[in-house]
């Protein structure tokens, strides 16, 4: 909004600033920020107060999640409400690409809250029934590919091999669908400690900036060998709205936590990871730094799967966080080696921008 206002009075004086990408960006990171920890409080005694009990917790989890009872859920709310003031504050409002992934992110989000709402409601963890929830997340994230394909085209890009494509056609929104929708939920999936989905990304989304960045400009993009995708920079502001948001609700989450995501944070948040990877050709390279979300995902397919079949379990508990605790690993311990690995399979996924 600020943009539009600034390109409107012909960007007078320091309104000069808001022409900058990287400008706005950082400044879409403190608004997120502060608008997170002014509303945190008031925000997390407004939920206690209204959910009770707060968020059911297994009894066939770790007995040191027992503790949690009585914490609210939902906080993702609140990083909703961050990212999304901040974003339309100080994005350029004719970028499609934004417009879409922000979709995705406000979807994605609202799917979590009815599930959310309907545990805490129920007092019952299984929440809105499966089939349900995924027609309504494959329903939001095909319409979102259809606006990112639109003008960005149908090419699904390998790394390593510059210049290297396939045009999938119309095949490709079912494939893009199927990478918002399956990373929304492997964060979803991954969920289940304080502080353990938002710092893996807070990082990916961080990796992801430098990706837009690059990738939205003509000359970084022919150097590098990748994709070049116009307007595709713009996306940064997202991504640091995402990191203040995630920065702002990790205060008040760090253990012993105050409030949980739940579902409306953590598949709102994987939404909108999937959908920027689509935005920016760069699906592949999302399963490299979102690794640690896909090791949780396939470990709890691997153990249905298994189990099924033989009776048998490969983990002591899916997914595989929860297998760690049963080792004897603290939860902080768990936490942190974990951030550990996500940082690094960043690295390892930035690095494909120039082993091409």
């Amino acid at each position: 909004m600020l943009y539009l206002i600034a390109e409107q009075l012909g960007f007078p004086g320091l309104l000069n600033l808001v022409r900058y990408i990287s400008f706005r960006a950082g400044a879409a990171t403190a608004t997120a920020l502060a608008i997170g920890l002014l509303l945190g409080p008031w925000f997390i005694n407004y939920l206690r107060v209204r959910q009770g009990k707060g968020q059911p917790i297994r009894a066939d989890g770790p007995q040191t999640h027992l503790a949690k009872r009585g914490t609210p859920t939902m906080g993702g709310l609140l990083i909703l409400i961050s990212v999304t003031v901040s974003v339309l504050l100080w994005m350029d409002l004719s970028n499609p690409y934004v417009w879409a992934c922000l979709m995705v992110t406000i979807g994605f989000g609202a799917i979590g809250f009815l599930d959310d709402y309907d545990k805490v409601r129920k007092a019952h963890h299984a929440g809105i029934p499966g089939k349900a929830r995924l027609a309504l997340e494959f329903l939001i994230a095909g319409l979102a590919s259809y606006l990112i394909n639109t003008n960005n085209g149908t090419e699904l890009y390998v790394p390593f091999f510059s210049g290297f494509q396939l045009n999938l056609g119309i095949f490709y929104h079912i494939f893009a669908a199927f990478v918002i929708v399956a990373f929304g939920n492997a964060v979803n999936l991954t969920d289940g400690l304080d502080g353990l989905a938002t710092m893996p990304v807070v990082i990916a989304s961080l990796a992801f900036v430098l990706i837009a960045y690059v990738v939205g400009n003509a000359v970084y993009a022919e150097y590098l060998g990748i994709p070049h995708v116009l307007g595709a920079g713009e996306l940064t502001v997202l991504l640091l709205g995402i990191v203040g948001g995630c920065l702002a609700f990790l205060w008040f989450n760090a253990p012993p936590a105050a409030v949980f995501m739940g579902d409306t944070g953590s598949l709102a948040l994987g939404g909108a990871l999937g959908a920027v990877a689509v935005a920016t050709h760069h699906e592949f390279v999302l399963v490299i730094i979102g690794g640690l979300f896909v090791v949780e995902a396939l470990s709890v397919v691997v153990q249905v799967f298994v189990y099924k079949r033989t009776g048998k379990r490969v983990f002591l508990m899916a997914p595989i966080h929860h297998h760690f605790e049963h080792k004897g690993w603290s939860e902080p311990t768990v936490v942190i080696r974990f951030w550990i690995i996500a940082f690094v399979l960043a690295l390892a996924g930035l690095s494909t921008l120039k082993l091409r």
